[in-house]
């Protein structure tokens, strides 16, 4: 059975890991026959945000103690993340994933990238096995893989609607030497010379339904690079 390990950034849309695109992926990456486990940094989150208003909140929480609130408990530190032991590397979105993994969401292509999340990519990129970035994702595969030029990314397009910049995030890849192409919510890219999937979820407007095929359609297409 192949083994997906997968990166979760904490717990909630604005500031931790895009629940609704997580859990569809741990379900489909069930329904393709493969297994997975989640992992997270062992670190406090960027901020805190009350989902309720949008409003930052004067708390700390923990981002691999978050993420075990989708996991139901079951994920560890990425710091034990062994490459050898996975077949491929999912990251779901939620602007978590751009504030906790990189800084994305804060200082576009110029903020940091957390030191074990670009270890751990470059890790998988160079024993040649397949990623997977879905909505922000995308953005923390172009940082790690800034010294893989031409990698092809999505985020989105701009010939639909979006509640983001698609074409400003865009030349942010465009930036690091990443190769974005636009893909609506019905579609993915898929790089086959590197091994990289992504597709926009959330990033376009789209029903609860479209991002379940969305990521449905991610995972299968990541299954196939195996």
């Amino acid at each position: 059975m192949q083994k997906i390990a997968v990166l979760l950034a904490g717990s909630g849309v604005y500031d931790g890991s895009e629940i609704h695109e997580a859990v569809f992926a741990l379900l489909s990456i069930e329904k393709a026959g493969a297994s997975y486990q989640c992992f997270a940094p062992n670190k406090p989150q960027f901020h805190v945000i009350d989902h309720t208003t949008g409003d930052v909140v004067p708390e700390t929480r923990n981002v691999l103690v978050e993420s075990a609130r989708i996991a139901r408990g079951n994920v560890k530190p990425l710091t034990e993340l062994s490459v050898d032991a996975y077949d491929a590397l999912l990251i779901p979105g939620g602007f978590g994933a751009a504030k906790n993994l990189n800084q994305w969401a804060i200082q576009g292509p110029a903020g940091a990238i957390d030191a074990d999340v670009k270890r751990v990519i470059v890790a998988f990129q160079a024993a040649h096995k397949p990623l997977c970035g879905l909505c922000m994702g995308p953005t923390v595969i172009a940082q790690a893989l800034g010294d893989a030029p031409g990698v092809e990314l999505t985020v989105g397009t701009t010939e639909e609607p979006s509640p983001y910049d698609i074409a400003s995030i865009h030349a942010g890849m465009r930036s690091l030497g990443a190769r974005p192409v636009m893909k609506s919510v019905r579609e993915v890219a898929v790089d086959t010379k590197h091994k990289v999937v992504t597709a926009p979820c959330y990033m376009m407007e789209a029903s609860i339904l479209d991002v379940r095929k969305n990521v449905q359609q991610a995972v299968d297409a990541l299954m196939a690079l195996l």
